[in-house]
């Protein structure tokens, strides 16, 4: 004959099978019983002796005397504003004003909260129903109201659209002010900001992809190179001062850009004497030619063939022929 579970065993019966509450409201229903009053005039030990653990807190919190810790929770705090216009908006001035607003009170609750804002987001809604959406990574992070400003005007000033605006958005990112401490041989920009506006107005006079920082390719074809974001930090060693002594660096090359066209003279496949715009002259001694070529499983496959020569006058250049020109690349100091 099986033994009657006890009240502990109901107990914890109760706390692994919460979904008992509907069968024990049921079962309540079924006595009578529909309001809470009713219920806690229940004696607690028939209440558990009939239905279990989870009834006795049930009973328990009815009656208020079941303790339960209020956990606070503190909501993500985001630092966004945005508007919606009354009217359609045409020009710049009417979101110039709003955006110094938002700026103003995203300013004000950073600063509350310690905090700098190191990303400005921009939306825009159209009036047909199209987003525009702009990041600015600011280089120093700030809560400078004027200084975060003029960037946004720079951007607004050269933004066209088709469609006017009935919307517009802005949100911060935010992180704790910057401090660091440089070396001996390491310095730092005087303005990080001043900078990035300089180059964000350079980007709207030039493109977005003619601004930037010039790094070289994984290539052998010379002079090969593509424009990187401008970056205002420098890596450890950047400025290592032995990197930096004038007696290990080796002639410098000074490029045309593109090269300039030149006329060469051979003799037994070997150039005898130059002719271009800025020189002129027989070729005194040469050495060459290097070639070189690549990327010939593309659209964009080069070959070149590239001589080192002094010319009788004492200047040394750099040319090259493509099997169609000759051009002259770059003067050595």
């Amino acid at each position: 004959m099986r033994e009657p579970a006890t009240s502990q065993q109901q107990q914890r019966k109760g706390k692994q099978n919460p979904e008992n509450i509907p069968h024990i409201l049921h079962l309540l229903h079924k006595w009578g019983i529909h309001t809470i009053g009713q219920f806690t005039r229940l004696d607690k030990e028939e209440i558990r002796a009939r239905l279990g653990g989870e009834a006795v807190r049930l009973w328990e919190r009815a009656q208020g005397k079941c303790a339960r810790l209020l956990k606070f929770v503190q909501p993500p705090e985001s630092f966004s504003e945005s508007f919606e216009f009354e009217y359609e908006v045409e020009t710049a001035e009417p979101l110039l004003f709003m955006l110094r607003r938002f700026l103003q009170q995203l300013a004000l609750r950073l600063n509350g909260v310690y905090l700098v804002a190191r990303e400005l987001t921009l939306r825009i809604q159209f009036s047909n129903k199209q987003n525009y959406e702009r990041r600015f990574q600011i280089p120093q992070p700030t809560i400078d109201v004027d200084l975060l400003f003029r960037m946004l005007q720079t951007h607004l000033e050269d933004f066209k659209s088709d469609q006017p605006i009935i919307a517009l958005s802005l949100e911060a990112q935010p992180t704790k002010a910057v401090s660091q401490q440089f070396g001996l041989f390491e310095t730092t920009l005087r303005n990080p900001n001043r900078l990035y506006e300089t180059l964000a107005r350079l980007a709207a006079l030039l493109g977005r992809d003619r601004v930037g920082t010039p790094v070289l390719e994984d290539s052998y074809r010379p002079d090969a190179f593509r424009l990187d974001p401008f970056s205002w930090e420098l890596g450890p060693g950047e400025l290592d001062p032995v990197r930096l002594n004038k007696k290990a660096m080796p002639a410098a090359l000074r490029r045309f850009r593109p090269s300039l066209p030149a006329s060469v003279l051979l003799q037994n496949d070997q150039p005898i004497h130059l002719r271009s715009a800025p020189l002129t002259g027989s070729v005194a001694e040469q050495q060459g030619p290097y070639r070189a070529s690549g990327n010939w499983w593309d659209e964009k496959k080069w070959s070149r063939s590239e001589w080192d020569v002094e010319i009788e006058k004492g200047s040394i250049c750099r040319f090259h022929s493509d099997e169609k020109n000759w051009e002259l690349d770059g003067l050595y100091d």
